[in-house]
């Protein structure tokens, strides 16, 4: 009841606001709205913070953007009624621009091969057959982590399918299960975020190539969204950190205390296990009495990444040759596989494209293996992936909603608004660190790393690009963006990531969240004081972030403490 007066009274103050605003008009018919445009990223933050619901702050910021530019041209009554007309158009014109459309189609189908993969028991089989090799803690926890970095194609399938299958190994090599569920988590987003094929990639891609518009430049976002894999610290940071502690066998904080139990007693406690586990591990279990073998997965992954590779470059290639730089066409002609030539193809391919029809492909060789097998059916198979692409579809909300909100706050001017405020006022340095950690409290509020980006992407290029003439200085900025969002979201207790970690490590809830908040804070930390800053400063990213990850290891050894007490 608290939350819904909260928001009753958080929408009420903002109409009032509105009303008794004054617009100034600017040379033709453009308006300038000032401290107005920025009412629609403003409204999904602290709605966020209210609601802790990523769709309805992205609901509402983009329905605060619309009556903003229709209150300049009429009454309230008639900017209400064309907010919500506006809602409509924004979200139909994002589904029909022919790059969003791609990557939705991307990430269900992606979403879609996974079930199949799943069903046909090939991830399942890849991982027992790691699970064998465990010899006792630091191998169990080794091995759990690589197993989160080769399901690095998706989040979601990292948390339901690492955590149920290494629980009875480490459970048996005397691992706790609150640091199995912070292995399974930050090798869940960390790496899906910066992997060059996942499930997320066509988001973020997207982002970047909307943000170059809004300052006027044509770049091939996939190039830029490679270059920003270096400045993602906290991705990078955090996966060395976990590795760190499974090999120096040291912890610190509440994940120290919850080692040691598990050294000493056998704390399986089936009934801490998430209620709603059950149902979800339950979906993601293989067909009934199908043999399990690694190639049900290795083949169509192999499938998926081979098709993209090779699409890339044909993309790409057939790009140039449509356009008008004769010189590159003829280059490319005369050297087509040369590495300059590979390196620009993949450069101009559309990965929209491109990852749609490999995941696609990938699909249907995931079919036809499970109908040789006699795993499922022809129609079974479609039903099973058609109900891998259901379980993301809030990721085709989310997406839509962040675009449209992107869209009304570049006819806002938001950003350049933000640009003539700041670009005087912050000293360019300080921009990543201060992204990041603006980013990490968004997304820490709203439990998404998808809203996250799609709110701040779209201001962070044009006034990255302000502060400073450097292209690499824009390209480490939106990498705190993307680095920052997946920081937050992996302290948030509302995440859904967390809470499948959670679920399928059978942990309490919150157990999860106290011990894996100490650890989260720490690397950030890291990321913001020996990674931004430095970079910001001007240092190049070849001496940075290997000096950051020494720092990172360094940390766990000398903030850690030994599992075992000194007698």
């Amino acid at each position: 009841m608290k939350k819904k007066v909260a928001i009753g009274l958080f929408i009420s103050a903002f109409i009032l606001f509105s009303m008794n605003g004054e617009f100034r008009g600017a040379t033709g018919d453009t308006v300038d709205f000032g401290w107005f445009s920025l009412v629609p990223p403003v409204v999904s933050i602290i709605l966020a913070f209210i609601s802790k619901d990523v769709i309805i702050s992205l609901f509402f910021g983009i329905f605060a953007g619309g009556f903003i530019l229709h209150l300049a041209d009429g009454s309230i009554f008639y900017a209400i009624v064309q907010s919500f007309l506006s809602i409509v158009d924004y979200t139909l014109n994002s589904l029909a621009d022919p790059w969003n459309a791609g990557i939705i189609l991307q990430v269900l189908t992606i979403g879609g091969l996974i079930a199949l993969m799943t069903k046909m028991g090939g991830a399942k089989a890849i991982a027992n057959a790691l699970s064998k090799k465990a010899k006792g803690p630091i191998s169990a926890q080794i091995i759990t982590w690589i197993l989160g970095i080769l399901l690095f194609f998706d989040d979601y399938a990292n948390s339901l399918i690492v955590g149920p299958v290494m629980r009875p190994v480490t459970d048996e090599k005397k691992v706790s299960r609150e640091k199995l569920s912070f292995i399974v988590d930050a090798t869940a987003a960390p790496i899906a975020g910066i992997a060059l094929i996942s499930t997320w990639v066509g988001y973020e891609v997207g982002l970047i190539k909307d943000g170059y518009e809004a300052i006027g430049q044509e770049v091939n976002a996939y190039s830029i969204f490679v270059e920003t894999i270096p400045y993602r610290f906290y991705n990078i940071l955090m996966l060395l950190f976990v590795l760190a502690t499974a090999i120096f066998l040291r912890e610190f904080g509440p994940m120290l205390t919850a080692e040691r139990r598990a050294r000493k007693y056998d704390q399986t406690n089936e009934a801490e296990i998430n209620p709603n586990a059950s149902n979800e591990i339950d979906e993601m279990e293989p067909a009934e009495g199908i043999h399990l073998s690694i190639w049900n997965a290795i083949v169509p992954i192999s499938t998926l990444i081979g098709v993209a590779i090779v699409g890339f470059y044909v993309n790409g290639y057939q790009a140039i040759l449509t356009g008008e730089d004769t010189a590159l066409i003829n280059s490319l002609k005369e050297s087509p596989f040369s590495f300059t030539s590979i390196q620009e193809a993949f450069g101009a391919s559309d990965a929209s494209i491109v990852l749609f029809q490999a995941a696609l492909l990938a699909s249907i060789v995931a079919m036809t293996m499970g109908v040789w097998q006699k795993i499922f059916t022809w129609g079974k198979a479609v039903e099973t992936w058609i109900n891998g692409m259901k379980s993301l579809i809030i990721t085709g909300a989310i997406l839509l909603l962040a675009w449209s909100l992107s869209e009304i706050i570049t006819d806002l001017g938001t950003a350049q608004f933000l640009v003539s405020l700041l670009s005087d006022s912050m000293p360019a340095f300080l921009l990543p660190s201060v992204i990041f950690i603006l980013g990490s409290i968004i997304s820490f509020a709203t439990g998404t790393s998808y809203g996250t980006m799609g709110i701040l992407m779209p201001l962070t290029i044009p006034l990255a690009a302000a502060l400073s003439p450097d292209p690499e200085f824009i390209v480490m900025s939106a990498g705190a963006v993307l680095t920052g969002a997946i920081f937050g979201d992996h302290c948030s207790p509302i995440s859904d990531t967390t809470i499948l970690s959670s679920m399928g490590a059978g942990v309490n809830h919150m157990e999860h969240v106290k011990t894996q908040i100490p650890y989260a804070m720490l690397v950030g930390s890291i990321a913001v004081l020996f990674g931004f800053i430095p970079v910001g400063l001007g240092m190049p990213i070849g001496i940075v972030l290997p000096f950051s990850m020494i720092i990172t290891v360094l940390a766990v050894y000398f903030f850690g403490k030994p599992i075992e007490e000194k007698k």
